[in-house]
Order: C-alpha cells, then structure tokens, then sequence
C-alpha cells in the first residue's frame, strides 16, 4: 500500500511532532505551504502574553525583535523534518536526501532588524524560510519575518542562517578564516521610532 502523502499544510499538533520544542517554546502555529526548497509558516505567539502566561522569550512585558530569529529556526527545523520525510517516503535516498539529517542553528548572518519590539496589535506573524544552498554537513537558509495585521504588512527581521547537519568532533575552530564569500554580519538596522532598550 502506497504511504500518505505528506501534508501541503501543517497544524500545531504536526509542528510540534516535528521540533524539539514543547509548550510555549513550541513558537509555530501552522505552515502554510512548503516545497523542497522553502517553506512559509505563521504564528501568532509573538506577544509578551501567550495562553494567558508570560511567554519565555518576552523581556519586561515585551517581546524583543530577535525573538524573531528562533521563529524563523523552527520553521528551518519543521522544513528539515519534512524533507527528512519526503526522502523517506520516495525510497532509496540519493546524494541530495541523504544529506537531510536533524540539524542545529549554528550561526545567523547579515540579520537586518527593522525594529527592536514586536509590534502589539499584529495578527500574526508571516515566517518565510528558503534554502538557497547545503551539503552533507551545512544547510543555508535565508529568512524574512513579517507582521501581518489591521494596519498592513511590517518588516521585523530578516537575514541568513547556517544550519549545521554534522557537529565537529572537537567543536568549532575559533582561528578558522570566515568564509570568504560569506555576506558580512551581522547587522542590525532599527526603526528610530521604536522604544528604546
């Protein structure tokens, strides 16, 4: 009998099967749509207060622009999982879904923040995640996150991730050059009218 398809769309409970996150850490609501290369999640677990309890990434009653970066990492973390799946699922792997393997966010890059708090009064939030490049040991991703809400669509972070699907044996090198080609960062761009930290 062949397998079920996998879904087009994610609810919460399929999200939190997917990441080694739980409770108010689990930060997703849904995705949205994905394919091999991307994928577009939402959320609504932006604010300070979720299900009635300060949510742990908040910071004295407001939840901080870079909490943004964590979002968009599940949603890298559910898109792994799905590729993991869909490999599986197609039977023998070849090279490309061989190196799809649970990875960990190891360095983000040219982070653009456009402002320093989560913006109240938003609906949700739009994270978009697109995997542009990888091998065997790291995946890139570039990322956007965005707010949605009554007054239109609002820019908060975006920028570049380095997943790595192998960790080195005896940790990172610190004296190792930065890769040539890498755009530099990170960096951050806010909005002069947000509140001071």
């Amino acid at each position: 009998m062949p397998a079920d398809p996998l879904p087009a769309r994610v609810d919460r409970a399929g999200i939190a099967a997917r990441v080694p996150h739980a409770g108010a850490m689990c930060l997703l609501d849904s995705v949205q749509s994905w394919d091999t290369v991307s994928i577009h999640a939402r959320s609504a677990r932006h604010h300070a207060v979720v299900d009635g309890q300060p949510h742990p990434l908040s910071r004295g009653g407001r939840m901080p622009a870079t909490a943004a970066i964590e979002f968009a990492a599940q949603a890298m973390a559910v898109h792994g999982a799905l590729l993991a799946e869909l490999a599986a699922a197609s039977g023998p792997a070849g090279p490309a879904e061989r190196s799809v393997t649970p990875g960990m966010l190891a360095a983000v890059r040219s982070v653009q923040l456009q402002a320093r708090w989560m913006p109240t009064g938003t609906d949700c939030l739009e994270i978009h995640a697109r995997r542009f490049a990888g091998d065997s040991d790291q995946v890139l991703y570039d990322f956007d996150v965005t707010t949605q809400g009554s007054t239109g669509t609002r820019s908060i972070a975006r920028g570049r991730a380095v997943v790595l699907l192998k960790a080195p044996a005896s940790g990172p090198d610190p004296t190792a050059p930065a890769d040539p080609t890498a755009p530099a960062g990170p960096t951050a761009h806010t909005d002069p009218e947000s509140p001071a930290l």
